[in-house]
């Protein structure tokens, strides 16, 4: 893959820049602040980039602003934003650049760079255009769901898989972690669908529609 990076941290850039050539990916450009990001992502069309969510000048949102800004300027371009901390209105800005109509969105703690395998797993499935979500972030955004909850009526087994299906995980990961059938989770899945009124259409666009309202609930 051709990957941007953006970063302010060196010693994390560098680090990245190291482990993704090793494992035979192309970065196409490492940067330390979000107008760089953008011009990057513009100028590259990387198949994917990482960002931070706090660089300069204020360390606050400006990796993530960035990355919003680089998402409107070329439509869907996969991003994996990283934080040191679960931080909630960030995460939803960044899903309300999906539109409802594609992923290619992750949001990940910085912690879990340091299981290389499972992090340049979220990586791929980012840039094959899934949504992929810290199970820390899944959680808190879980908790800030409204009193008229749309998952109300969805059984808690439904609402196991609704949870792995914003992790970014496929049905058949779904059945190995909950030890059943590909079967019965289609089953689940598609009662996800109608429980939530979703409108017929491309199985992946329903995935990310079911995914977007159980995250802002």
């Amino acid at each position: 893959m051709r990957i941007v990076i953006a970063d302010d941290a060196v010693l994390l850039r560098e680090g990245l820049v190291r482990l993704l050539t090793e494992s035979g990916h192309q970065v196409v450009a490492a940067v330390g602040d979000g107008d760089a990001l953008v011009e990057a992502v513009v100028e590259h069309r990387p198949d994917v980039s990482i960002v931070d969510v706090r660089m300069p000048p204020s360390h606050t949102d400006e990796g993530l602003r960035a990355a919003v800004e680089a998402r409107r300027l070329v439509p869907r371009t996969p991003i994996l934003v990283l934080s040191q901390y679960v931080e909630v209105s960030y995460a939803d800005d960044l899903l309300a650049t999906t539109g409802g109509a594609g992923g290619g969105i992750g949001y990940l703690l910085k912690d879990r760079v340091a299981a290389i395998d499972e992090f340049l797993d979220a990586l791929r499935r980012v840039a094959a255009g899934g949504t992929v979500l810290d199970p820390e972030v899944v959680g808190q955004l879980f908790a800030r769901r409204r009193r008229d909850d749309p998952l109300s009526e969805l059984t808690p087994r439904e609402r196991e898989v609704l949870a792995l299906m914003a992790e970014g995980r496929s049905n058949t990961a779904i059945a190995r972690c909950l030890v059943v059938s590909d079967g019965a989770v289609e089953k689940h899945v598609r009662n996800i669908f109608t429980k939530l009124t979703l409108p017929p259409d491309t199985e992946q666009h329903r995935r990310v529609l079911a995914v977007l309202t159980y995250l802002r609930n």
